[in-house]
């Protein structure tokens, strides 16, 4: 049989990926979106570390006949993306963030100023009301939970939720919190300027009191303990986060800490975010739900900054000016880019004012209550 070099090029490209993509154009507007995203992270450093990763798993999930995503079925081997997808589909990657994130935190601030839990749970009011808000739009009760997750602006949080009451909602959810979260410093000054006054927001605070180590050892240990005997879906989250802080603050476990914030917290990431990318596949993502989400998890956003900052309002009454109420909207959980804001916002207004370590407190509540916020979803709609 002669060889036919056009006949061979033309079986080539009929079987290759290029002739998939003609059949079927939502394949091509996902790869556009993942450009779109890489972009985002790469040129416009939004949420990089994340962004990037989930912008390649996108593309590669969305490339026809890779087989990255094969079930392991008759023997046969399973595809690496769906391999990687257990981790999330068993709330591995999740917690291990949290652990992390606790390893890299200092609780000082809110040990110093309990109060600050008050405006942890305020800066939750998004979660509720856009759970509500789904519901009236017909979502199942599970699904509703999981998009008002969003409003905690905490990615391993809603991706947690949504991986035990969503799956298939969850490349939407889980890019909407994290796009949310490098949004921060865009979304949030707006809200905060148009719920405060000047003088409100050039308010000097007093310095925070000097916290004891034995405090901030018993603190992990006694959070985690009372929160997971009260809510015990919140096991996974609540008892890593406490890990990781105790790791950090009981000055044995140095090697351990180092190891959580930084070489274990960059390995788990990059399998993290393939995996959310992986499932944003063009026949299950490209739909009405998929818009309606990422509405939802916006408005979740605002509200629950809103909630913290008008909370910051009403104890800026109640301590007769001694708080200045724009520590509130670091009461949503990105750490600690929430904090960063409240200080930008208020240094404007007051170049000698410093904000941050006020902020921290509210912050590290935000984490802790949305981390509840989940458990409690989770076992109420879990089934």
């Amino acid at each position: 049989m002669q060889f036919s070099f056009f006949t061979a090029l033309q079986e080539i490209l009929s079987g290759s990926g290029f002739a998939a993509l003609a059949r079927d154009p939502r394949q091509l507007i996902m790869l556009l979106i993942a450009f779109v995203l890489l972009y985002l992270g790469i040129a416009k450093k939004f949420e990089p570390l994340l962004l990037v990763p989930i912008a390649f798993g996108i593309l590669l999930s969305n490339m026809p006949l890779t087989g990255l995503l094969n079930e392991p079925m008759n023997g046969a081997s399973p595809g690496m993306l769906w391999v990687f997808y257990q981790g999330v589909e068993h709330a591995i990657y999740p917690s291990i963030i949290f652990l992390g994130i606790g390893a890299m935190t200092d609780f000082g601030p809110l040990i110093a100023r309990p109060s600050s839990l008050l405006l942890g749970a305020a800066a939750q009011l998004g979660i509720f009301s856009a759970f509500l808000l789904a519901l009236a739009l017909g979502f199942p009760s599970a699904v509703a939970a999981a998009i008002g997750i969003i409003g905690g602006a905490d990615g391993p949080t809603a991706i947690l939720v949504a991986s035990r009451l969503a799956k298939d909602y969850l490349p939407a959810i889980a890019i909407a919190a994290y796009s949310y979260m490098a949004l921060i410093p865009m979304i949030q000054p707006p809200i905060m300027r148009l719920l405060t006054t000047e003088k409100e927001r050039q308010i000097k605070m007093e310095q925070l009191r000097p916290v004891s180590k034995a405090e901030k050892i018993v603190f992990p240990i006694a959070v985690a303990t009372f929160v997971i005997l009260l809510i015990p879906d919140t096991a996974p989250l609540i008892g890593m986060l406490m890990l990781g802080n105790l790791f950090r603050e009981c000055g044995v476990c140095e090697r351990l800490s180092d190891t959580a914030q930084n070489a274990l917290m960059n390995i788990v990431t990059i399998p993290l975010g393939l995996s959310v990318g992986c499932k944003a596949v063009y026949d299950k993502f490209l739909t009405f739900q998929t818009v309606s989400i990422i509405v939802l998890g916006l408005l979740a956003f605002l509200l629950s900054t809103a909630g913290g900052v008008l909370l910051g309002d009403l104890m800026y009454i109640l301590t007769k000016g001694k708080v200045n109420p724009l520590i509130g909207s670091a009461g949503v959980s990105a750490v600690p880019m929430a904090a960063r804001v409240s200080q930008t916002v208020g240094q404007k207004e007051n170049p000698s004012n410093f904000l941050l370590m006020h902020a921290m407190g509210p912050n590290v509540a935000g984490v802790i209550g949305s981390a509840v916020a989940a458990g409690f979803m989770i076992k109420v709609f879990g089934g």
